[in-house]
């Protein structure tokens, strides 16, 4: 049996530097053995199916590849449609009422506990606010991620010490979903 899976490249094609072609990307997952394989915007995001293998070794099977065939490290994480379904559904926002521009979601590689951030002042950065999920954490930036002060200090190490952390806008959270979903 067949899952569909999503993989997210951190860091790649951003300011010219790290780049990954996305027909490269393509023809790699292909030669890792993986089917109905495609591609999202430029920022790092693949769709395949794969019948073997979990969410981490297929993660570092295809970071593995990009450093071979690319000669610099990816951080990767892959995830299934009914995770990715799931973390859509969950969002404690009111996604419907947003500017998609205005909703992020940062998946981790692994869970992350409140106590992680529990030294950051969210009353702080009102009006933006963030809320965690499974694996995931939701940001609200009402005047987008390129301008947040709390996605700034998100981001910073001492909150994504020991984990893998990237962030998604929420067109490219729902597109996930739809391309991973089950034909038919």
């Amino acid at each position: 049996m067949t899952t569909m899976y999503a993989a997210l490249l951190r860091g790649i094609n951003v300011g010219g530097s790290r780049k990954v072609p996305m027909a490269d990307l393509r023809a790699l997952l292909e030669n890792l053995g993986h089917e109905d394989v495609r591609t999202y915007l430029q920022s790092g995001q693949a769709v395949f199916s794969s019948g073997h293998g979990d969410e981490e070794s297929l993660a570092a099977e295809l970071a593995h590849g990009i450093e071979r065939q690319f000669g610099f490290g990816v951080d990767v994480i892959v995830r299934d449609h009914a995770y990715l379904r799931a973390v859509a559904d969950a969002c404690p926002f009111p996604a419907a009422d947003l500017e998609p521009k205005q909703l992020h979601v940062t998946y981790f590689s692994a869970p992350v506990t409140p106590e992680r951030f529990g030294q950051l002042d969210q009353a702080a950065f009102l009006p933006e606010e963030f809320r965690l999920g499974d694996r995931a954490l939701y940001l609200y930036a009402p005047d987008g991620l390129g301008r947040s002060k709390l996605a700034e200090q998100l981001a910073r190490p001492r909150f994504t010490k020991g984990v893998i952390a990237t962030t998604r806008n929420w067109n490219t959270v729902l597109k996930l979903v739809e391309l991973t979903a089950p034909a038919g």
